[in-house]
């Protein structure tokens, strides 16, 4: 966004589509939108910063009641008029605290990071593949697919369970594409409920928001229906979690040309540049502390499993490796080539901390020229853990608490974020982790309730 904008004409605009209101919104440490409505008639003052807010009513804006408020800043090329409700506009913003940004606003955290690699020469490419499930609430409180077709064992790409959500999924991708944001196939997943859309990749602050966008209107659409959407990254134990896979790239930042692309000097044969190998290389070093950013609940760690309760493959990667096109692998290189792709990724994180963390691994890897090492094309679910630790393969933390611990350890975590966003996500996550560890769950009363 450039320094001056012609508010007056972009009021006009927005009045043409029927716009009577304008969100000033920025996102919390989840990822999940906040802000306020202003009527079109202040859409100037609202662009100079009217709207403020107490970050210590919300997670993780690290602020003490006594602060001043922090402004939200919107960024005009970010105008989504939205779709379910045609009266509202919404606009991604950042946070301002007394006149400059705020160190500890999620979406500045990105950019910093933006800036980083600009000055390198590149510019991050981003897509996100959306998986989520879509749920009625049943009369005892619970919740089920809305179809009771959508019962198969693996119902994965089952059309029948697609077609009878299409009354939902067919307002999503309409929506979608009319934000133009070129949806290109969408599917029924591997659980019952579970639907993905895919859509083209952009440049990573574009995409991350309209990720949050994305779980925002999702609800919107599905409530007009009759029913929720669910971005729990793991509702049921017995079938697979919903992952939001980062497919990334860099590019030239003058000409645009893919610097991931395959050339003569493929040195693994996976289809990707040598600066893209060096990419990854940096990505698995700080793997463990990049997961309590991409996998950031308690329920994340439930879907990053081998097996677990489940018959068949939960599609999740438990090992800190790379391989070409290999789903047990935490990077895939797709059969395409020209990107990477981490897929320990899910649903419930925050698409910009994730992105900036992520981005970060990949460039010290680069100006460290850091070897990934020999790719691992075979599945690795297959190696027991004494075998993995042979082989020198890292693996994955298997909960909220190891992965926190991991990042609360890592210098690169703690230079990414800022000490304020950096000591905030610490201890709200330390926080979540124990509440969770001393609850008492109905898992352990049917166990030991009448045990001894």
């Amino acid at each position: 966004m450039g320094n001056v904008v012609d508010t007056a004409s972009l009021q006009a605009s927005l009045a043409e589509q029927g716009v009577k209101y304008a969100m000033a919104s920025y996102v919390d440490i989840h990822g999940c939108v906040k802000g306020k409505f202003v009527p079109l008639d202040h859409l100037d003052n609202m662009f100079k910063g009217s709207e403020l807010y107490t970050g210590a009513a919300l997670d993780g804006v690290p602020q003490d009641i006594s602060d001043n408020e922090v402004a939200a800043m919107p960024d005009a090329d970010s105008v989504a008029v939205c779709p379910w409700d045609t009266r509202l506009a919404w606009f991604a913003g950042d946070l301002h605290l007394d006149g400059e940004p705020f160190e500890a606003c999620s979406r500045t955290i990105l950019k910093r990071q933006l800036e980083r690699a600009k000055a390198l020469g590149f510019t991050f490419n981003l897509g996100i593949e959306t998986e989520f499930f879509l749920f009625r609430e049943t009369e005892d409180g619970g919740f089920a697919p809305l179809s009771e077709r959508d019962s198969l064992a693996k119902p994965c790409y089952d059309p029948r369970g697609l077609m009878d959500n299409l009354p939902i999924i067919d307002e999503l991708v309409e929506a979608m594409n009319g934000l133009g944001w070129d949806v290109y196939s969408f599917d029924h997943e591997d659980a019952n409920g579970q639907f993905e859309t895919d859509f083209k990749f952009a440049d990573a602050l574009t995409m991350s928001d309209r990720f949050v966008f994305f779980r925002m209107m999702a609800n919107e659409i599905a409530r007009k229906h009759g029913a929720f959407a669910s971005f729990m990254p793991k509702p049921y134990s017995d079938k697979t979690g919903s992952g939001a896979h980062y497919n990334m790239s860099l590019a030239d930042a003058e000409t645009g040309e893919n610097l991931f692309a395959p050339d003569a000097g493929d040195p693994y044969g996976c289809g990707v540049s040598e600066l893209g190998y060096q990419f990854i290389a940096g990505v698995l070093k700080h793997a463990r502390a990049i997961s309590a950013v991409i996998a950031p609940t308690v329920n994340s760690y439930k879907r990053l499993v081998r097996q677990g309760s489940m018959s068949g493959s939960t599609w999740a990667p438990v090992f800190a490796c790379y391989g070409n096109n290999n789903r047990t692998n935490m990077i895939r290189i797709p059969g395409v080539g020209s990107r990477v792709e981490c897929r320990a990724a899910d649903i419930a994180c925050n698409p910009y901390l994730g992105a900036a963390l992520v981005l970060a691994a990949g460039l010290e890897g680069i100006e460290n020229a850091m070897d990934a090492g020999e790719p691992h094309r075979e599945n690795m679910y297959r190696y027991s853990d004494a075998e993995i630790d042979e082989m020198g393969v890292t693996m994955l933390p298997r909960t909220l608490g190891e992965a926190i611990t991991d990042f609360a350890a890592d210098p690169l975590a703690r230079e990414v974020f800022g000490e304020a966003m950096f000591g905030a996500y610490v201890d709200f996550k330390q926080a979540e982790w124990e509440s969770y560890h001393t609850a008492v769950s109905r898992w352990e009363i049917e166990r030991y309730l009448k045990l001894f």
